[in-house]
């Protein structure tokens, strides 16, 4: 082994250090989330440099609300600003974890099972990128008949995830553009 080989192994070793250090300090504080290369945890990083930014904004709301606000087991938040065709949209919305992990969920399994079916995301994708009335969405390929797409609508409609802007015009209501992209984010192949 030449001198370079070794220093480049310590070098590679130290590294690795570092990152065990970083995800045993995360674990130890009970946070979790991907660290790599990419995405080191320097707390003492720069604002600027912070990958965790918004986790970190958020905990610090956690410790400054204290245990009277509900938030022991810890919060969840989804937020976007995103540039559609229709103008842009920018949301944002946090909660305890503990109460929204003590909830029933069954009242979710509409808007759930609404995503659960291609043609009906193809739609939505569709409608974010502009297309909003039945007569072009009926003109698009695999979409099916004109009594399958309004099948599909009904069901988009009941989840929440379109609305109707008049005859034959749709839209994804703001307050869902944020939620979708999360979900279809949170289910990306890895």
């Amino acid at each position: 082994m030449t001198d370079e080989d070794a220093t480049r192994l310590a070098e590679e070793l130290e590294g690795l250090r570092a990152r065990v250090e970083a995800l045993e300090a995360r674990a130890a504080r009970g946070v979790a989330g991907a660290i790599g290369p990419e995405q080191p945890a320097d707390e003492d990083a720069a604002p600027e440099d912070d990958v965790f930014w918004a986790l970190n904004g958020l905990r610090a709301r956690l410790d400054e609300a204290g245990p009277e606000a509900g938030a022991e087991a810890g919060a969840v938040m989804l937020l976007g600003s995103v540039t559609l065709p229709a103008g842009p949209v920018e949301w944002q919305y946090g909660t305890p974890a503990g109460p929204l992990l003590q909830e029933d969920w069954s009242d979710r399994v509409t808007a759930l099972a609404a995503l659960s079916h291609p043609v009906r995301l193809e739609l939505l994708r569709q409608v974010l990128h502009g297309v909003e009335t039945t007569a072009a969405l009926t003109e698009l390929e695999g979409l099916g008949t004109t009594g399958q797409l309004h099948h599909h609508l009904r069901q988009l409609i009941a989840g929440g995830w379109l609305r109707q802007r008049g005859r034959g015009r749709y839209e994804v209501p703001p307050e869902r553009v944020v939620p979708l992209l999360v979900c279809l984010m949170g289910v990306r192949p890895v």
